[in-house]
C-alpha cells in the first residue's frame, strides 16, 4: 500500500519547487517561453500571448498546478492501492 498522504505532500512540494524555478526562469529570461515552444515542443511560429509576471499570476499558477498534481497523484495512489498484486 502506498501512503497516500505522504505521497500527496511530496508531490505538492515537488510541483511547488519546479513551478517556482520555471516562473523565475521566465522572469529572468523572458524569451525562454518562445524557445521552449519552438525547440522543446517542436512548434513553429507559436505566440504564447502577453508576458504578465505578477504576484497574482505566480500564486494563481502555483495553486492551479498544485491542484492538478494532487489530483493526478491521488488518482495514481488510489488505483495502485485498488489493484491487488497477484
Amino acid at each position: 500500500m502506498i501512503d497516500t498522504v505522504h505521497l500527496l505532500r511530496v508531490a505538492a512540494a515537488w510541483v511547488s519547487i519546479v513551478y517556482a524555478v520555471c516562473f523565475g526562469g521566465v522572469a529572468l529570461v523572458p524569451g525562454i517561453r518562445e524557445w521552449f515552444m519552438q525547440y522543446a515542443l517542436h512548434a513553429t511560429n507559436v505566440s504564447v500571448g502577453e508576458n504578465v509576471m505578477t504576484l497574482t499570476t505566480f500564486v494563481t499558477g502555483l495553486i492551479i498546478w498544485n491542484i492538478a498534481a494532487v489530483l493526478t497523484v491521488w488518482l495514481f495512489a488510489f488505483l495502485w492501492n485498488a489493484f491487488r498484486r497477484s
